[in-house]
């Protein structure tokens, strides 16, 4: 009897024994389990970080640099102001451009300011997004053949929302131009050339948004309030004494 019992003790006591050893090795496994997901996690989380993290502002590459001065070839463009200034205001421009309508009467206000002091420049810059600026444009430079530039040019900004070749053909007839001169200069070569000349030469100074100044050659992105210009005008006329 007393034989049996021990026996049954030494059998209770492997059984116990295995029971922790399986117990251990079950807890082990939870906590390696449970560090390798951890470690996981923290990988998760390190990409979320990375992925969240602001990409760096992409570079303006060749835009013009506001602390240069650019020498601009303003031969044959439309000009309007003082014959011999000192301050010369380039505008690239584009007539189906909704900033480039607003910035007009910022023009004026300063062509009403300085007076002899300035002479404003047109340069045709049709931007591709806009569909209707060529023909535009082609009309503007066309009419400025016949001497009546400005006068299409404040016919074309004040009705942007009408734009159109039959619209400019009408205005053409309201200013007094020669309406068959008029359209044969809208389709000719020469006018062309000289619309994409100044668009070639806006893409060489690194312009690609309209409006864009040269204020003396010195550069003012968009449309900027009276005081921008004031600010830059004022600076060359007490640089040119």
């Amino acid at each position: 009897m007393g034989d049996k019992s021990g026996a049954m003790l030494v059998v209770a006591a492997l059984i116990l024994g295995a029971s922790i050893v399986g117990a251990s090795l079950i807890v082990q496994t939870s906590i390696d389990r449970t560090a390798n997901e951890l470690a996981g996690l923290k990988v998760a989380v390190s990409n979320m970080e990375i992925a969240a993290a602001p990409a760096a502002a992409p570079s303006r590459g060749g835009r013009p640099d506001p602390a240069r001065r650019y020498t601009l070839n303003t031969k044959g463009s439309p000009s309007k102001g003082a014959e011999k200034p000192k301050i010369a205001v380039v505008e690239f421009s584009d007539f189906q451009c909704p900033f480039c309508g607003r910035v007009n009467p910022t023009m004026q206000q300063v062509q009403d300011n300085y007076g002899d002091s300035v002479e404003i420049v047109f340069k045709h810059l049709p931007l591709r997004i806009h569909s209707k600026a060529a023909a535009a444009h082609a009309a503007a430079e066309a009419a400025h053949r016949q001497g009546k530039f400005w006068e299409m040019h404040d016919k074309i900004f004040a009705n942007q929302r009408e734009m159109s070749p039959e619209k400019y053909v009408e205005y053409a007839g309201e200013l007094g131009l020669d309406v068959g001169q008029f359209q044969k200069d809208v389709a000719s070569a020469e006018v062309k050339a000289k619309v994409d000349a100044d668009s070639q030469e806006a893409a060489k100074l690194g312009v690609t948004g309209t409006p864009a100044f040269f204020i003396n050659g010195r550069f003012l992105s968009g449309a900027q309030p009276y005081e921008s210009f004031k600010r830059l005008i004022d600076e060359e006329l007490k640089r040119a004494g």
